[in-house]
């Protein structure tokens, strides 16, 4: 975990780091062998000689887990640690759109967990005893898809039984794009794309997006993680957050949640429908709340705050 989370001699940055090692490995969903077995690769594609960079906070192991009481409801939502820090939100990179800027300087004030990956249809079963998704031939470990904002509320009302001591949400926008990039200041966590449309091979290993994913969903963790342990931040599905959609302020703020009310909810990451353009970080859209926006190509994560 140190050497996979430290920038190595003759790289530029971190990202270019990581990047440069994750980019000999294969797709690998497999479980906690075949993660050491990755990492072991990774160690010994880098040129030997580390140094900690103090300027990223530093997570929690993926697999220490949150308190464990359970969702309960027969749902078990594998969840990371994201710690507290400051990232700048939106973009200034040639494929950004308008409403990718000002860039803004968030702080985020409290850690929070995450989910690991994107609720998947057997979870949403789990919980709602029937499957959404068009899509259900793709499996029980696909993320669920179909769902409006108001659906997954519901979700998240009847995860949240009184006495089971969990708080489960959206994230917030801020949230999501810190934890998409974990420590990133790159279009993608994996470094830049160099071009809006066609082929990235910067998205090879780390997203599903319209050039290598046939056309179709698949089941979560089949890609690379980013830094924090997160698999699927870009691309598979967009992903519902808690946000009304609207314009950024700009400058300095702390633990932002977006306008008081809207027309529209945020998504965020992309899917496997989209271009390269759209599979970015800072990429932001929109879509209506209730039963209107039920896409083959939306679904959602979950946070925790304890």
């Amino acid at each position: 975990l140190v050497l996979r989370d430290s920038p190595y001699k003759g790289a530029a940055s971190y990202e270019s780091a990581y990047g440069r090692a994750s980019r000999a490995l294969g797709q690998d969903a497999g479980g906690r062998r075949s993660e050491l077995l990755s990492l072991i690769k990774t160690a010994r594609s880098l040129e030997a000689g580390t140094r900690m960079d103090a300027s990223l906070p530093t997570p929690r192991p993926a697999d220490a887990g949150p308190p464990a009481d359970g969702p309960g409801a027969g749902a078990s939502i594998e969840l990371v640690w994201i710690p507290p820090g400051e990232f700048e939100m939106g973009s200034r990179s040639e494929h950004a759109f308008d409403d990718e800027q000002p860039v803004t300087r968030v702080r985020i004030s409290e850690g929070y967990w995450l989910g690991k990956y994107e609720v998947t249809q057997g979870e949403w079963e789990s919980v709602m005893g029937r499957n959404p998704s068009r899509d259900s031939e793709c499996g029980s470990d696909c993320p669920v898809t179909n769902v409006s904002w108001e659906e997954v509320q519901e979700f998240i009302r009847r995860l949240n039984k009184p006495g089971l001591g969990a708080v489960y949400r959206l994230p917030s926008e801020a949230e999501w794009e810190y934890a998409a990039r974990a420590g990133s200041g790159t279009d993608t966590y994996a470094g830049d794309i160099s071009e809006a449309l066609g082929e990235a091979p910067v998205l090879e290993g780390i997203a599903w997006y319209n050039e290598n994913s046939g056309g179709r969903t698949h089941p979560v963790g089949g890609k690379r993680a980013n830094r924090w342990g997160l698999h699927d931040m870009l691309g598979n599905v967009w992903e519902w957050v808690g946000d009304w959609y609207g314009n950024y302020p700009g400058g300095r703020v702390t633990d932002p949640t977006g306008p008081g009310g809207g027309f529209a909810r945020v998504l965020r990451g992309g899917s496997w429908y989209d271009d390269a353009r759209n599979c970015r970080a800072a990429l932001r859209f929109s879509g209506i709340p209730g039963s209107g926006d039920r896409l083959d190509s939306l679904g959602f994560r979950l946070a925790r705050t304890k």
